[in-house]
């Protein structure tokens, strides 16, 4: 929490030490900043593979790096790598044998902490933990008053700005939008600049070019130093796997930048299912192993022991259309799946999210979002990318599915606290003090615990018909879109030393003065 909102805490404190309705209003409506802790599960993880599965799936998935291999597109450099660390190199293809890419695996840290400019919102990935993190990639942006439209700089700050005053979300992201009114080769400055100044929050590097992965590290240089930088992770980056089987240079150039920096990747594969994998759930499961041991055995070629996140995007497809479908039972099954063998790697975990189809924040966008936000969850992922604002099937960024999303992360940290069986939880005093046939809203144990006991929405509407009809009958778009007001009229930026932010401006201004725009 900064220290300015620990000081209004404190005031509203003195204020409710008063008594009176006045008070409790006053604490009601504050402007509060508060992120609360990333999510330390106490409660076990969902599994669908018995022993034998496993057995089979990573016999096969060693087979296929062994027999098929993959191919490392424009990287003469990782060609040499593998080929010194004893795979078999025929062109591009990598055929690595039985057993190699797993050993390699083992130099990688089970957990790491992402440091964030705000040390108290530092994030631990790995374990039992959970970090969310916004939506990441679309190319549009939704509200209910301009529709659908191609996203811009002011978008993308914007969506930093909420997520820094949404409680639930842990992470700033990255690509939460792509500004498209600013030059490609130039928009990945303008976006960790943001990312820096507007938020407090752990955040993502971009990846579209291997220079750029560069700037990056050099403008975390100047907000963290060029030693905490050398010796902590500060940053995390979303490395795609060009599935089946195919690591392109430019995503893997970024992975070798952000590795001999120390600085964390999420090797993931992108998977639609019935495109990009096979339509089973087992041949799923074994190509995504193969994909992510191989990419996770190639950074610890670059650097033994830099940070990776084992990362799976799955998702199935529309036979009839071909259009991507969400929050269906195979990608949750593939899911969970995952989470067991990235478990047995001893790697952090990277899946699920607020995923949807839809192309409005409806009842599709809910049903399909919960079941994926669920299915993460109960699977046992550490970081969780796309946790709130995704809309039809992840072109556009929409920000009132962006609040609605983030308010329900809440019930997430609520269901990972398990059950509670302490003296007090236990609740005997209350059974004994109200007895049969009486009710618990007077009693002392409800007295005591009404605040904290129950997780409530704070964009959902429980009022009464009556008043809800008065006010206006407002769906829960329209009441996000409230929301969304709200929280921008409230944001207040995160205080930052006006010598690191200058400088970080004018790294920025000479890199896009030092080259031409490039729109493609």
């Amino acid at each position: 929490m900064t220290e300015a909102a620990q000081m209004a805490g404190e005031r509203a404190g003195r204020r409710g030490r008063s008594g009176g309705g006045a008070a409790r209003r006053a604490e009601r409506t504050a402007v509060s900043v508060e992120t609360a802790r990333f999510i330390e599960r106490n409660i076990p993880d969902y599994e669908v593979l018995d022993a034998r599965a496993i057995e089979v799936i990573e016999a096969n998935a060693e087979t296929v790096l062994e027999e098929i291999g993959v191919v490392f597109s424009d990287n003469p450099e990782a060609l040499e790598r593998w080929r010194q660390a004893g795979a078999h190199v025929d062109g591009e293809r990598v055929r690595i044998p039985r057993g190699l890419a797993r050993k390699l695996c083992a130099t990688a840290p089970a957990t790491f902490t992402q440091h964030a400019r705000n040390p108290a919102r530092n994030v631990e990935i790995g374990g039992r933990n959970l970090v969310l993190a916004p939506v990441y990639g679309p190319p549009f942006v939704r509200d209910a008053e301009g529709g659908r439209r191609y996203a811009t700089i002011e978008d993308f700050r914007n969506f930093v700005k909420l997520g820094y005053m949404s409680k639930w979300l842990h992470h700033s992201g990255g690509t939460v939008c792509e500004p498209t009114d600013v030059a490609v080769n130039k928009r990945h400055l303008d976006m960790l600049l943001a990312h820096m100044v507007y938020s407090d929050k752990p955040f993502m590097g971009s990846v579209t070019a291997p220079e750029r992965a560069q700037d990056c590290v050099e403008m975390c240089e100047i907000l963290f130093g060029k030693e905490f930088v050398a010796e902590n992770t500060v940053m995390t980056s979303l490395i795609n796997i060009n599935s089946p089987l195919t690591f392109d240079g430019i995503m893997m150039g970024a992975l070798e930048v952000y590795a001999k920096a120390n600085q964390a990747c999420i090797i993931s594969p992108f998977i639609v299912g019935g495109a990009m994998a096979p339509v089973s759930v087992a041949g799923t499961l074994t190509q995504v192993l193969a994909e992510a041991l191989a990419g996770v055995a190639y950074s610890q070629l670059v650097r033994p022991g830099a940070p990776v996140i084992v990362g799976a995007f799955v998702t199935s497809i529309d036979m009839n259309s071909g259009a991507p479908t969400f929050g269906t039972p195979e990608a949750s099954l593939i899911t969970y799946g995952m989470g067991q063998l990235a478990r047995r790697m001893g790697l952090p975990y990277r899946s699920a999210g607020a995923f949807c189809g839809s192309k409005l924040p409806d009842a599709q966008a809910g049903y399909e979002s919960a079941n994926s936000l669920n299915m993460g969850l109960m699977s046992g992922v550490n970081f969780m990318l796309h946790a709130c604002g995704w809309l039809e099937g992840g072109l556009v960024a929409s920000y009132e599915k962006f609040v609605m999303d983030a308010d329900q992360l809440g019930a997430l940290h609520q269901m990972a606290k398990g059950v509670d069986v302490s003296e007090e939880m236990q609740a005997m005093d209350a059974i004994r003090e109200v007895g049969p046939g009486g009710h618990y809203l007077g009693c002392a144990h409800t007295q005591a615990n009404f605040k904290t006991a129950f997780w409530r929405s704070e964009a959902f509407d429980y009022k009464p018909f009556e008043t809800w009809d008065e006010e206006g009958a407002r769906d829960t778009q329209t009441l996000a879109s409230a929301r969304v007001a709200k929280l921008l009229g409230d944001y207040r930026q995160p205080p930052l030393d006006p010598e690191i932010a200058q400088r970080l401006t004018e790294y920025v201004e000479k890199r896009k003065a030092s080259m031409s725009d490039s729109f493609s």
